[in-house]
């Protein structure tokens, strides 16, 4: 079996790659060591953010959300989602001031953001009246991420993707200088281009070009409330900023999810070979305390049986930032990760800027500043401090700001 394209890893970002790949005419092999949409993409929260940290971010999250809406349009699948909306809240005078800021700037950038009345009007969510929040429109959640996945599974059936269930791939051959052909545990593919889409497994598959990427995976966690009748089904996400938590409604009841301020990393190259997201250890303390900080407005997230606790790994990078291109040193090797919390939601224009990158073609967005190249020489220790502080601050962007600063006088 040959392919113009192999892609490692079949979640968002892989199938993504693989999918828009397709559409620009190139035949695409996708290699998975499970099943497709099994690991972190098959456990995400499914959330929508169109207020990003940065002009590029911002563009990415508003291309994703505008085509997971027409994906049925131009993928020829069909995909459910729900245009909620979102409102970001504020109980702090530094959070609210930076609200102010980052709504001026995400208005600069193009997305529709709006200074709202506290979110009385949420059925599950009863502040004191002092918040500052937030309205924007344009985001929205899938209700279940398996949805996505089979979103994507089937457009790619549709134009011609071949999809390897558990199979593993085992090495990454390389000939006058490139990529020349893909190995697994059941063939050997010749290609020109090797896409490590791998997630948690990314520096693995990379080593196995004798190549590096720099991420590091982290885990992070969500639970879902048995039903309430407390919860509207067409409330909006909410978002706590200084709390580090975010909400939907989800099966009757309540997501929340949140981002814990001394964050597990786990490497599966020190794990049993066998070591999958379902080895992943969770804790349901951690998200009690998380939603233990927004149980004042929120009775319910403490009040109601948890009738479902998930988690998967983000792959985090030094900056915070997505890791994706071409890989340097070795000619032929692309790399999707990077997902710093937002791969599943971000992983339609990651992916359609990818293929456009690897294909020679317009109309992707510039993701140039994304690539793997960009980080010098890191030691292991350097790369799960900075890769833990930036999950450590997802939502606390008044920190992460100050220590950005701080960092780039240093340099």
């Amino acid at each position: 079996m040959d392919a113009d394209l192999v892609v490692i890893g079949a979640g968002a970002l892989g199938l993504s790659t693989a999918l828009h790949a397709a559409l620009l005419g190139q035949s695409v092999v996708v290699v998975e060591r499970r099943a497709a949409g099994s690991q972190a993409s098959g456990r995400a929260a499914g959330l929508f953010k169109s207020v990003q940290a940065d002009e590029l971010r911002t563009e990415l999250a508003r291309r994703s959300i505008a085509r997971a809406v027409s994906f049925g349009d131009w993928a020829g699948a069909a995909l459910d989602v729900v245009r909620s909306g979102s409102l970001l809240v504020a109980r702090t005078p530094e959070h609210k001031a930076y609200l102010t800021t980052e709504a001026r700037q995400s208005r600069a950038w193009g997305a529709d953001v709006r200074v709202a009345d506290p979110p009385s009007a949420v059925s599950y969510y009863h502040g004191d009246g002092t918040e500052m929040a937030l309205w924007c429109p344009e985001d929205a959640y899938i209700e279940e991420p398996s949805a996505l996945m089979a979103a994507y599974l089937a457009a790619c059936a549709g134009h011609g993707v071949e999809v390897l269930e558990q199979e593993s791939v085992i090495g990454i051959g390389l000939g006058a200088g490139r990529v020349a052909a893909v190995e697994t545990t059941a063939r050997t593919m010749r290609t020109t281009v090797a896409v490590d889409a791998a997630g948690a497994w990314t520096r693995q598959v990379a080593e196995l070009a004798g190549a590096e990427v720099t991420v590091a995976p982290v885990r992070h966690q969500l639970l879902i409330t048995a039903q309430t009748g407390e919860v509207d089904p067409h409330d909006p996400i909410v978002r706590v900023v200084d709390a580090a938590v975010y909400l939907r409604p989800a099966r009757g009841g309540l997501m929340v999810g949140g981002f814990e301020a001394t964050p597990l990393p786990v490497d599966p190259r020190t794990r049993p070979r066998d070591f999958s997201t379902d080895d992943v250890p969770l804790d349901l303390q951690v998200l009690r305390k998380l939603a233990g900080a927004v149980a004042a407005e929120v009775p319910q997230v403490v009040a109601e049986p948890v009738a479902e606790l998930r988690g998967g790994l983000f792959t985090m990078s030094p900056d915070g930032r997505f890791v994706a291109g071409p890989v340097p040193g070795v000619p032929g090797l692309w790399v999707a990760s990077g997902c710093n919390g937002s791969g599943f939601s971000c992983s339609l224009a990651i992916g359609e800027a990818l293929a456009a990158g690897i294909c020679g073609a317009g109309g992707g967005l510039d993701i140039g500043a994304l690539g793997p190249g960009r980080f010098g020489p890191l030691t292991e220790e350097a790369l799960i401090e900075r890769g833990t502080w930036q999950y450590a601050h997802y939502y606390d962007p008044v920190s992460a700001a100050r220590v950005s600063h701080r960092r780039q006088e240093q340099e």
